[in-house]
């Protein structure tokens, strides 16, 4: 298999377990997000795949060369990191410059390249710029070409975006996502922001006390998450008991509500969880005596693009989120009943 393929790691810290029997494979040229909490193994993992820390037991194997003992600075991966640790005393054209030094390059072949890699990353004409000069956006792309100067085999970056503010960071995703297809070089990004992973992933490996959670693509994930964390730490859910009445029905309180399947692990009769999400939460208004659960409206967020509507169904909180024009007309109402769009909500296994 061509890529990374990562078998049974684990990484213990003492008697703490930081990483636990991990495998993964992560093809070439792909983006993959390593997504979870704080603590949850992720930069761990990643420090790994650099050769940063050893495993305590498991592989890491690149293009099916084992990688596991080889040290970092032979096995060509390319690192940003949150700090980015770009040298303060060199320019920009020196901190991208950098490990051309110890290439057979002379003068002019350096100068040419790192024009190259500035105008990759839309810094054209800033070689004699200071570093203390520059921008949040700026040094990150600075990083990046330094990163890129090295033509790695794989990429890492640990949470290189979370030092921006918001806006400056929304940008940053997309021109990151764009160079990477260009350059089409195999991708690992760490963070815990699940909306980064969403924008950016090709895979997103959700993580949780040490352990992978759920692998899949972005919309694999928030739509079917397969258990009750990744439901909760993706996106907004609502989570629902109910009791399975079928392979494709269930009951939540007095509804009957259309599923696209039923975990194989869970048995017919028993109670589960249902992952509703916002957007799929149905509203008519109780004037109109329509079937569903009936809740009262406790608070509205307009988000400007979307409107949240909070309701309290027999003293549980239910989120419903709808576009402004289809709100408008029912933002005089205080009780609605509710139903949820069929085949838009998923059991889950625990």
């Amino acid at each position: 298999m061509q890529g990374l393929e990562i078998s049974n790691l684990t990484k213990r810290f003492g008697e703490a377990l930081a990483v636990s029997d991990v495998s993964l494979k992560i093809e070439q040229g792909s983006f993959v997000c390593f997504l979870g909490p704080s603590g949850c193994g992720k930069t761990t993992l990643m420090r790994i795949v650099a050769g940063l820390e050893q495993a305590t037991e498991g592989k890491v194997l690149f293009d099916g060369r084992d990688m596991t003992r080889v040290p970092t600075h032979e096995r060509n991966f390319g690192m940003v990191f949150q700090a980015l640790a770009l040298f303060p005393h060199l320019n920009v054209a020196d901190n991208v410059g950098y490990s051309f030094r110890f290439r057979a390059m002379d003068k002019k072949q350096r100068d040419e390249r790192v024009a190259e890699l500035l105008k990759l990353v839309d810094l054209p004409d800033m070689q004699t710029r200071r570093v203390d000069q520059l921008s949040g956006g700026q040094r990150q792309r600075v990083a990046i070409a330094r990163a890129l100067a090295q033509e790695p085999l794989l990429f890492l970056m640990d949470e290189p975006l979370s030092a921006l503010d918001a806006k400056l960071r929304d940008h940053m995703q997309v021109e990151l996502r764009q160079l990477q297809r260009k350059l089409k070089i195999t991708t690992i990004f760490v963070t815990h922001d699940q909306r980064e992973a969403m924008t950016i992933a090709d895979k997103i490996v959700v993580m949780a006390h040490g352990k992978v959670q759920q692998v899949g693509s972005p919309v694999d994930i928030y739509r079917r998450p397969v258990n009750r964390f990744v439901a909760d730490f993706i996106g907004q859910s609502n989570l629902l008991e109910v009791q399975l009445l079928s392979r494709t029905q269930v009951q939540l309180s007095d509804l009957t509500v259309e599923v696209e399947t039923v975990p194989a692990g869970l048995k017919i009769g028993q109670t589960a969880t249902l992952c509703v999400r916002p957007e799929s939460t149905v509203l008519t208004p109780a004037s109109r005596g329509t079937p569903g659960l009936l809740g009262k409206v406790t608070f509205v967020r307009d988000l400007g693009s979307t409107v949240e509507i909070f309701l309290n169904v027999a003293g549980r909180e239910v989120l419903a989120s709808l576009p402004p024009a289809t709100w408008a007309p029912m933002a005089q109402e205080s009780e609605f009943r509710i139903s949820v769009a069929p085949d838009s909500a998923t059991v889950l296994e625990d």
